[in-house]
C-alpha cells in the first residue's frame, strides 16, 4: 500500500489573520453578479475600505479551492533554445515553486482571499520548497498530500532574454500515486467551495472526480486547459462552467485558427457546442476576451508592463485571480481587469510564485489606471 501522510497544518498566518472577502447576502452565489454601478470603483477589491471592512469574517467565506499540479521549477537563463544535438551554456539557474495548480493557488492567497490547495508532493527537497512557498503565500495545505513512492514533479523552464520560455514537465506525484476514489476530506472541502479550479497537470480521472462533487454542490468549476496536450474528454468538459484556454491551446483543442479575433469567436462557439457556456482566452500581448453564449464578447486590453522579465506564471495568476473576482461578485468587465492588472505585475518578477502579486499591488495598479482615465 502507497504510504500518505498530509502536510501538518500550521496556525493562521498574519496574511490568514486580516482577510476580508466579499460572500454576502448580495452575492448568494458567485456565478450571480451586482448590478454593474454607472462608475466602476477599483478601491472596493482592497480589504481596508470600508465595504472591505464591513464584510463577514473570511472563516466565514466560500474558499477558492485549486486542485491540481505542484512542481519543483528548475529555471536556466538562455540566450536561445538550443538547436537540435547542441549544447549550450546558461548564464544563470535556480530552482523555484511552480506548477499551474500550486501558482493558482498561491495567486489566490497573495490576493487575500481563503484558498485551500488539494495537491501531491514527494517526501523529498523539492516538496519542501513547494510547501514552504505555499505556506508563505498564505494557502491552506491541510489537503496537501506527501507521497513516499514518487518523486515530487518538477519542470525544466528554458527563460530566453526577451521573457519568453520553453518548459518541460515531469510528472512524479501530480500523475501518479492518486487514490482509486478521492477521499472523503478532499471532496467535503471541494464541496464547500466558492469556486473550483482545475487544470490538466494531474491525471483527468481525479479532475472528473472531484469536478462531479462540484457539479453536485452547485460550486462553478473553471478548467485551465493548460497541461496535457490530449483532447479535453468529454466526460470533463461537460462538468465545466468556465473553460480557459490561451489561443494556442483553443486552436489545438479546437483545430481551428485563431489569428484573428473573428477566427478566436469562431473557435469559442465551438467549445459552447460542447456545453460550456463561458470561455474565458487569455491573448498573450493581445489581452483576453470572454465569450459568453447568446452574448457579446468582452474583450481586456493588456495592461502594460514597465518591463517584462518572466511569463511563466502569467496565464496562472490571470485565471486566478479572475476567480478571486469572481467569487466576490463583481461584474464580468472588473474581472477581466483585474486578472489583466495581476498578470502585468506577474510578468515584471522572474519565477512563478515569486512573481504572484498581492492584493494591495494590484488594487494600487487600477486605481493609478483608473485616475489616469479620469484626467484625459
Amino acid at each position: 500500500m502507497k504510504s500518505l501522510t498530509r502536510v501538518p497544518l500550521l496556525s493562521s498566518s498574519p496574511r490568514q489573520q486580516r482577510r476580508s472577502q466579499w460572500w454576502n447576502a448580495e452575492c448568494p452565489h458567485p456565478t450571480t453578479e451586482r448590478p454593474i454601478p454607472a462608475r466602476l470603483s477599483f478601491a472596493a477589491f482592497s480589504s481596508s475600505s470600508p465595504a472591505g471592512a464591513a464584510a463577514i469574517s473570511a472563516s466565514a467565506a466560500k474558499p477558492v479551492v485549486v486542485v491540481g499540479s505542484a512542481n519543483a521549477d528548475i529555471y536556466v537563463e538562455i540566450d536561445r533554445l538550443p538547436l537540435e544535438g547542441e549544447t549550450i551554456a546558461a548564464r544563470a539557474g535556480q530552482t523555484l515553486a511552480g506548477g499551474k495548480g500550486a501558482n493558482q493557488a498561491c495567486c489566490g492567497g497573495r490576493l487575500d482571499y481563503p484558498t485551500y490547495f488539494v495537491g501531491q508532493i514527494g517526501d523529498d527537497a523539492h516538496g519542501r520548497l513547494i510547501e514552504d512557498a505555499l505556506r508563505g503565500g498564505g494557502v491552506r495545505l491541510d489537503r496537501l498530500a506527501r507521497v513516499s513512492s514518487a518523486p515530487t514533479g518538477h519542470a525544466v523552464v528554458m527563460l530566453q532574454s526577451d521573457g519568453q520560455n520553453a518548459i518541460i514537465i515531469v510528472g512524479g506525484a501530480n500523475m501518479s500515486c492518486w487514490p482509486e476514489d478521492p477521499r472523503d476530506e478532499d471532496l467535503e472541502v471541494v464541496r464547500s467551495a466558492g469556486v473550483l479550479l482545475l487544470q490538466r497537470e494531474i491525471p483527468d480521472r481525479v479532475n472528473i472526480q472531484v469536478a462531479q462533487a462540484a457539479k453536485g454542490a452547485g460550486v462553478p468549476v473553471i478548467l485551465d486547459a493548460g497541461g496535457m496536450e490530449a483532447p479535453v474528454p468529454d466526460g470533463l468538459i461537460k462538468l465545466v462552467d468556465i473553460f480557459s484556454p490561451n489561443e494556442t491551446e483553443l486552436a489545438r483543442l479546437t483545430g481551428m485558427p485563431t489569428e484573428t479575433f473573428e477566427q478566436i469567436s469562431h473557435a469559442a462557439r465551438r467549445i459552447h457546442e460542447k456545453g460550456v457556456k463561458k470561455v474565458l482566452v487569455k491573448l498573450g500581448a493581445k489581452g483576453s476576451a470572454l465569450f459568453i453564449e447568446g452574448e457579446d464578447p468582452i474583450a481586456q486590453p493588456i495592461i502594460p508592463a514597465s518591463e517584462v522579465l518572466d511569463t511563466t506564471g502569467a496565464g496562472d495568476t490571470f485565471t486566478a485571480a479572475f476567480a478571486v473576482a469572481l467569487v466576490e461578485c463583481k461584474p464580468m468587465k472588473e474581472c477581466l481587469k483585474f486578472a489583466a492588472a495581476a498578470a502585468s505585475l506577474c510578468v515584471q518578477v522572474k519565477g512563478a510564485i515569486p512573481s504572484m502579486p498581492d492584493r494591495a499591488a494590484v488594487v494600487e495598479l487600477l486605481q493609478s489606471l483608473q485616475a489616469d482615465a479620469a484626467t484625459k
